[in-house]
């Protein structure tokens, strides 16, 4: 007969639920945490929650804080937090990673409803920022943030959380104000301007008045679209030209072509309103206006819910546990320890660090076993052993029990930020579309005075009336607005389906400097290996069934990453299932490994140090076992590398060269050396060392995208000429860079470099368009035929047709690819 295992799911976040599971009312739970969580939902009748996502919340299994948010108590660090401060109201905005959801929305904008004293609960999805407002009287940050954490949302609290308070973006304010402004201004002068679309009869007196009295509105209504929508075009091609003339600057700006044809507009508008009393071009200036403001919005709008900006305060706590000597006597201390900020930490202050916590500052170990885990900052995937008197650089994270620590160096001057003080954090890159509009400003400017100069010397032999008609109307209709669209619009749309496909660019100068790329640099640890995943394997003799099931049931107990994989690894293994026996002794010494009694049978896992009857030549990273005091073997991790990356390696090989730079040693060799050369293939490499590789390759030439993960390659990504941070979670950290891709759509890799070379192809087929709309254009202006009508109609004409026309071949290529 063969036994059929049925999984019970937990009902609050849908994890497998344990044998003893926790069942309240026929819903079962996997863990206290998640069982509280439900009671407080359902206390405040607020388990609608569930009704919007199944399993909708987010698993709580060792949701005990110990103190981890006790700094939040210190009036000194709620201020740093506080948006705005009174007696009787307070307000902080939190960053929460873990809202994934409608459930989670709805739940947090009735947070209120949970916690008495909290007035009101605001959440904006997309940045996964939540805004609550609370009566301090009544309730206290610490209970706002610890009921935040227990229901699955914790706030990222870092050190960057005190520094980048929201403020308004004032230069996108201005631009929508512009845009606003000028669509007004537009509407009304198009609506003024009927009698002479449809050619009415204002033989009428009446009629005629009203139509000389629409001429001077539309003349005021343009007065805010020329001196406000278009003031930034005027003062870019007046800063351009003046540097110019002081030869201090040697490119002339798009500005100044899209500046001419503005001003032509308005100066031969005012001279036929006020002059000839007709119309003029006033509804062509308003649209040329709008359309450019319109493409300018497009091209700053982009995923401004990622931060492609961070450096290591994103990854920092913002406050640490300081023990404040009683006197100057050694080991006697104070009952009020206070928390700092980390930024005001100073040499000799004695900090203390729990389980789990990172080390925010240089420091020597002078209380308890340091076993540190630098995986993020150096790549180095196994933990580092520290005894007292070691010094332990910033970013580690203790693994072991509580230490205490004396700090060497201020946070500023630590080994990690010492990257960020290397030059290539301190330049701009360069955005390469600018330079394909400036290097096109710089001919077609020159083209379109030579074309109105010898115009107007035509007219002024032939026909002397028509030469102020002419050199106008060439300064209107040659004005660039359909080219310089163009480019927004189709990097803007291939921005989109980027995004859709879960490669977020930071603007739109990336995807052109993924075309100029002709070298490759991978990290390997989080980069092609998966995160903090891989296959246990075992090695020694040969364990029973029995055997098996008293690991797994000890190994279960420990929340430690390495006990949890090699228990779900034997649980996957072991087809039939035996009762679970008692457990009568369980013992986890933190960092070192885990023991326990289960029928008289005493089971040890652990490092080296930890087993008692360790065999010489066991190295590290390795999980001894013991059992009843006799060795049995051992399990190890081998990494996972990611799906399909042999296929990406291979494809990318024949179009690019191909590094890898590890700060991990070289046990992956034999894996990855099919797939680069010897001497691009480097382990064991610093931070400093991975920007230095770079450096000198970019110094012979290359154009080099760097692909990577954690800290360590922060340095690399911020040189190389385009970083892609590699991230399991877009919203969690990831350092400074130029995208960020999703690690499940790494697969793609090969098609978003491939498609970056479609659109700037399509971009330049655009320009191509817009050339044609532009000769057709100056053929009218030359002749002295264009009239205002004719000039309404066919510069929006030109502008739309060839937006269309970029986006659509964009979407049809995407469409192509597979990639919508």
């Amino acid at each position: 007969m063969t036994t059929v295992e049925t999984k019970i799911s937990c009902y609050h976040c849908g994890n497998d639920c344990a044998d003893e599971s926790l069942v309240v009312e026929d819903k079962n739970f996997c863990c206290n945490g998640c069982k509280t969580v439900y009671e407080i939902l359902q206390e405040n009748n607020l388990c609608t929650y569930y009704d919007l996502n199944q399993n909708a919340g987010v698993s709580l299994k060792a949701k005990n804080f110990n103190g981890k948010f006790d700094y939040l108590k210190e009036p000194s660090i709620q201020t740093q937090l506080l948006d705005f401060q009174s007696d009787t109201i307070n307000k902080v905005t939190f960053h929460i990673p873990a809202i994934h959801c409608s459930s989670c929305v709805w739940l947090l904008e009735n947070f209120n409803k949970i916690l008495e004293g909290v007035t009101s609960a605001r959440l904006n999805f997309l940045k996964k920022d939540l805004s609550v407002s609370y009566n301090p009287t009544k309730v206290s940050l610490l209970e706002i943030v610890e009921l935040l954490a227990t229901l699955g949302y914790e706030p990222a609290i870092n050190l960057q959380s005190t520094e980048n308070q929201p403020t308004k973006n004032k230069v996108q304010r201005r631009l929508i104000l512009q845009i606003g402004v000028v669509g007004f201004c537009m509407g009304n002068i198009m609506l003024f301007s009927f009698p002479d679309y449809f050619k009415l009869d204002l033989s009428n007196v009446v009629d005629a008045t009203y139509q000389k009295f629409f001429l001077y509105l539309n003349f005021v209504l343009s007065l805010p679209v020329f001196f406000f929508g278009a003031s930034d075009y005027l003062k870019g091609a007046w800063i351009s030209m003046r540097e110019n003339l002081k030869n201090s600057a040697s490119v002339l700006s798009v500005d100044i072509p899209i500046a001419l044809g503005i001003s032509a507009l308005f100066i031969r508008s005012s001279y036929e309103t006020f002059v000839n009393h007709s119309s003029g071009y006033w509804d062509s200036l308003a649209g040329l206006v709008f359309f450019l403001l319109a493409g300018k919005w497009v091209q700053q709008v982009t995923y401004n819910y990622l931060s492609f900006e961070r450096n290591y305060k994103s990854y920092f706590p913002l406050a640490v546990k300081v023990i404040v000597p009683h006197s100057r006597g050694r080991g006697v201390r104070a009952t009020g320890d206070v928390y700092k900020n980390i930024a005001e930490l100073q040499k000799n202050d004695i900090i203390e660090i729990h389980h789990q916590e990172l080390i925010p500052a240089d420091a020597i170990l002078i209380s308890g076993r340091g076993l540190i885990d630098y995986s993020f900052v150096t790549g180095e995937s196994e933990p580092v052993e520290k005894e007292i008197g070691d010094l332990i650089y910033a970013g580690g994270r203790q693994l072991g029990d509580n230490i205490e620590l004396a700090v060497q160096k201020t946070v500023s001057q630590s080994y990690l930020t010492e990257l960020w003080n290397n030059d290539a954090f301190k330049k701009e890159k360069r955005i390469p579309t600018t330079e394909l509009a400036n290097a096109f400003s710089k001919y077609f400017t020159f083209v379109t005075i030579a074309i109105a100069v010898f115009t107007g010397i035509y007219w002024q032999l032939y026909q002397p009336d028509l030469v102020w008609t002419t050199v106008t109307a060439v300064l209107m209709v040659a004005c660039p607005c359909a080219l310089t669209l163009s480019m927004p619009f189709t990097m803007n749309t291939t921005m989109g389906i980027f995004g859709k496909n879960k490669f977020y660019v930071k603007n739109q100068g990336v995807i052109q400097l993924l075309t100029e790329v002709d070298e490759i640099v991978f990290d390997k640890t989080g980069t092609l290996t998966e995160n903090k995943k891989g296959e246990i394997h075992y090695e020694g003799e040969a364990l029973t069934i029995q055997e098996l099931e008293m690991i797994w049931q000890i190994s279960e107990q420990s929340l430690h990453p390495m006990s949890q994989m090699i228990a779900q690894s034997i649980r996957q293994q072991t087809e039939k299932r035996i009762d679970k026996a008692k457990i009568t002794y369980f013992n986890e010494v933190k960092g070192m490994g885990i023991e326990g009694i289960i029928d008289n049978n005493f089971i040890r896992i652990g490092s080296r140090d930890f087993i008692e009857t360790f065999r010489d030549g066991s190295e590290s990273g390795q999980v001894l076992v013991e059992i009843n005091h006799l060795y049995k073997g051992f399990f190890t991790l081998k990494p996972n590398y990611r799906k399909n990356w042999q296929s990406v390696l291979l494809k990318l090989r024949n179009t690019f060269k191909l590094s890898l730079l590890s700060g991990d040693n070289n046990s992956e060799k034999s894996t990855l050396k099919p797939f680069f050369e010897l001497n691009r293939l480097k382990f064991n490499q610093k931070p400093q060392d991975k920007l230095n590789f770079i450096k000198y390759e970019q110094e012979v030439g290359n154009h080099v995208l760097m692909i990577g993960d954690g800290l360590n390659d922060a340095g690399a990504l911020r040189q190389s000429n385009v970083g892609i941070a590699l991230s399991e979670d877009i919203q969690a950290f990831s350092p400074a860079c130029d995208a960020i891709l999703d690690a499940s759509k790494f697969a793609q890799l090969t098609d978003f470099m491939q498609f970056s070379k479609i659109a700037l192809n399509i971009v330049k087929a655009s320009f191509m368009l817009s050339l044609v709309y532009n000769f057709i254009g100056l053929g009218w202006a030359v002749s002295g035929k264009l009239s205002p009508v004719m000039a309404a109609i066919f510069m929006p004409l030109s502008s739309l047709s060839v937006v269309l026309f970029a986006v659509g071949l964009t979407y049809v290529f995407a469409k192509l690819k597979k990639l919508i």
